[in-house]
């Protein structure tokens, strides 16, 4: 098989084995795209076997990266498909020793994500207008975001079916189709209640329409929308980041600020390893330092 063959089997194992959604398939293909120009100026007459790619061209390859001036987060993140890919090749029997392992990267600066303090969140959500149509609506994506922590994507595809009201909890599609529910509190509950007997009616132009949040023409909302909705508000309280991601971070730093113990705001925010939550501690550790700067009297 021709390397463009493997690369296409690949991507259909990804997007129907692997769950993955279809923008990480796009990105993928992308990555995987740049990869192959790179052989084919490597191995203009062509590659006689896949076996040739080996540690000293991936090396090659990283070099080119790193001199075509791409950051070293982007580098990462175009390194992680190719190995994705390897380890593709090497779990159908492609190739016998997958190279990509022994590939060392240049190390990745360490970025906090960003997020609200408590005031800042309480200030967001008070922003929305509860007298009109748009408002409730707004209102209720920032406090389920806010008290669920999940994703834009997830919020997106949220069904009218997913969303317990009585039980106070919703039940998410997350990354690999894995599905989880997520408890969330009253004042999520009272700007849902509202959204659903106030608003949504009146957006929803088709009575079959199953998505929990409408557009304002009535069709399920874009995850385009969701940002810009987030982002009208979160830019009053705070001049760094106001994408829907912050509130999701806003909730696991609270949380873990609070109290809870790490591995239940991974599941919470269905996160496959606790490694990838650990951030938050850092995260809160780091909080509780300049805390104790500014309060101590010693402390400084």
């Amino acid at each position: 098989m021709k390397l463009q063959d493997y690369i296409s089997e690949f991507l259909i194992y990804a997007r129907k084995e692997r769950g993955f959604s279809n923008g990480t398939v796009a990105n993928y293909e992308q990555d995987l795209s740049l990869f192959v120009e790179f052989l084919e100026n490597e191995f203009p007459e062509g590659l006689a076997d896949i076996s040739q790619i080996d540690l000293i061209v991936l090396r090659a390859y990283l070099s080119r990266l790193l001199f075509s001036g791409y950051k070293i987060s982007t580098i990462h993140t175009k390194i992680a498909a190719v190995r994705s890919f390897f380890k593709f090749l090497f779990r159908i029997g492609a190739i016998e020793t997958n190279y990509t392992k022994y590939l060392k990267l240049p190390k990745l600066h360490k970025k906090f994500p960003s997020f609200l303090d408590f005031a800042q969140a309480n200030k967001a959500l008070s922003l929305p207008d509860k007298d009109t149509i748009l408002g409730r609506r707004d209102l209720a994506i920032l406090e389920l975001l806010y008290a669920t922590g999940i994703r834009r994507a997830e919020l997106v595809g949220l069904n009218l079916r997913d969303v317990d009201i009585e039980m106070m909890r919703v039940k998410v599609l997350g990354k690999g189709n894995k599905e989880r529910f997520v408890p969330f509190g009253q004042a999520a509950r009272n700007a849902i209640r509202d959204y659903l007997s106030l608003s949504r009616p009146k957006l929803a132009k088709n009575t079959d329409e199953k998505a929990f949040f409408l557009s304002r023409d009535g069709n399920r909302i874009s995850p385009r929308q969701v940002y810009n909705i987030v982002r009208k508000y979160l830019s009053v309280v705070t001049d760094g980041k106001s994408s829907p991601h912050v509130l999701r971070h806003t909730f696991a730093t609270h949380l873990l600020e609070m109290g809870a113990d790490i591995m239940s705001v991974k599941e919470l925010l269905g996160h496959e390893s606790v490694a990838t939550t650990q951030i938050y501690t850092h995260l809160t550790i780091e909080r509780l330092a300049e805390i104790y700067r500014k309060s101590h009297p010693r402390g400084k």
